[in-house]
């Protein structure tokens, strides 16, 4: 994985202030005037010959009305992004979508091709789920229940019942799941009722 040494964003950070100095049209004489800096430094600075320190960047930063952050190209606190690490448990992976604590937890969810069908192993928990079928299909056993969801289908129910997932064919199964514990759902409900592929009820 590349990352970026201390050395790396150091060497990064001239450049970066030359670049902001020229989009806001100031010279040289300009910013020394009002950040106190003289404009050999900052030249020095911009050229990678003079290393950034914070007593001069905190002038910059407050003239060219940015986060220091920005001067030295780090990442924001409260990143968007999010920085996945599959979850590998049960035979099966679990990508991490989400990475709020408390509420609503959402994962893709990949069940591995089978050579031989796997004997169902329902297990209980406390919580509410929802799941999206993305890919293959999938095998959903929920209580006395026995279900196949092709992609596209929905399902949601209450893991205090026994549940167990699985392939129905053998074939790889792609899906997303929305976990939440008792009181947290989904408001998307798929009618257990509607056809033999639907979602179970609670």
């Amino acid at each position: 994985m590349d990352r970026k040494t201390d050395d790396d964003v150091l060497d990064a950070v001239g450049p970066r202030l030359r670049a902001l100095r020229r989009d806001r049209g100031l010279t040289l004489a300009d910013l020394a005037a009002s950040t106190g800096v003289s404009e050999s430094t900052l030249s020095r600075l911009e050229s990678g010959q003079r290393r950034a320190t914070l007593e001069l960047l905190l002038p910059l930063a407050r003239t060219y009305d940015v986060p220091l952050d920005d001067l030295v190209g780090a990442p924001r606190t409260g990143d968007p992004r999010i920085h996945l690490k599959p979850i590998h448990r049960f035979g099966m992976t679990f990508v991490p979508l989400s990475r709020r604590p408390g509420g609503v937890h959402a994962f893709k969810m990949i069940i591995p091709a089978q050579p031989e069908p796997l004997e169902p192993t329902p297990q209980t928990h406390e919580g509410f789920e929802w799941l999206y079928v993305l890919n293959g299909r999938l095998r959903l056993v929920l209580g006395e229940r026995d279900l196949t969801l092709p992609p596209g289908e929905a399902a949601e129910f209450d893991t205090s019942l026994p549940h167990w997932l699985g392939s129905a064919d053998g074939g790889v199964v792609e899906l997303l799941i929305l976990f939440g514990l008792q009181g947290t759902r989904a408001h998307v409900r798929a009618d257990p009722h509607r056809s033999s592929h639907s979602g179970s009820r609670r």
